[in-house]
């Protein structure tokens, strides 16, 4: 990780808009809580995650993204960010009009070495209006890094239709909401099987499956403030921890603790 005396003082302040590079970096700090409401950039981002973690939702859903890891912003996307512990963020605001190649959707990046050395590289540099062989060079290969680094599971889908999308919000925001089907049905003015079929339609799940990956994407969020897994299970509503501890190994192949562990490390 490189020290906060390695970036130089500019970084630190948000880029103009009309910057000639074709990668301007940028260097924020936020406290747990904080973020922007729905927004969006000119460019391209890429927001890599050096501590904490932040969750970020667009219309294709929500994104959980914890340290050590990227998330792909394409340009003029409309997003919302949460910051879900202390967190700095190493940005890349991209020019990608010349590089058709790099994702069309929000996705979430595993950092591999090579990824991870490039964006430190270019978080060294003042931002010089006057580009250069060897940052080109750079640019270059970070754009294919870009391209083909692993993508990460950590999205839930939203619906698109107004009434099922507040009842998807509520969910994420709230995934212990102890609604009946029945009650979300009533609230979305439509009867439970149209409800069913269209939730399932338009996200993939079931409302059933789509509150379990709510609470899952929740326990991803609570893991990166450091509690202990029992605290989690309690604030997800199990009675003890081995169900949660089931549920969250059944979807990601580790227990919670070994998920964090590997978050530290940088293995997962």
């Amino acid at each position: 990780m490189m020290r906060p005396d390695h970036i130089p003082p500019e970084l630190y302040v948000p880029p103009p808009p009309d910057h000639p590079g074709q990668v301007v970096a940028y260097v924020s700090d936020i406290k747990r809580g904080g973020g922007l409401p729905p927004h969006q950039h000119e460019r391209a981002q890429l927001l890599t995650i050096v501590s904490g973690s932040i969750a970020v939702t667009t219309w294709e859903g929500t994104f959980v993204v914890p340290a050590e890891r990227a998330l792909w912003i394409p340009a003029r996307t409309v997003h919302e960010t949460r910051h879900l512990a202390s967190t700095r963020v190493h940005t890349l605001y991209i020019t990608t009009d010349t590089t058709p190649a790099l994702p069309g959707g929000t996705t979430v990046l595993q950092v591999n070495p090579l990824l991870r050395a490039i964006v430190d590289s270019l978080m060294s540099k003042p931002r010089d209006p006057e580009s250069d062989e060897p940052t080109d060079r750079l640019i270059s290969v970070l754009l294919d890094q870009i391209t083909s680094s692993r993508i990460l599971p950590l999205h839930l889908p939203m619906p698109r239709d107004g009434a099922l999308r507040q009842i998807a919000e509520r969910i994420v925001e709230h995934p212990t909401d102890a609604r009946t089907i029945e009650e979300w049905s009533s609230l979305a003015k439509v009867s439970v099987r149209t409800l069913e079929r269209r939730f399932k339609s338009e996200t993939g799940f079931s409302l059933r499956s789509f509150r379990r990956q709510a609470k899952l994407f929740k326990a991803l969020e609570l893991l990166s403030t450091g509690i202990s897994v029992s605290e989690i299970s309690d604030q997800l509503g199990f009675e003890e921890p081995s169900p949660f501890i089931a549920m969250f190994r059944t979807a990601f192949g580790m227990s919670p603790a070994r998920y964090r562990k590997e978050v530290k490390s940088g293995t997962f």
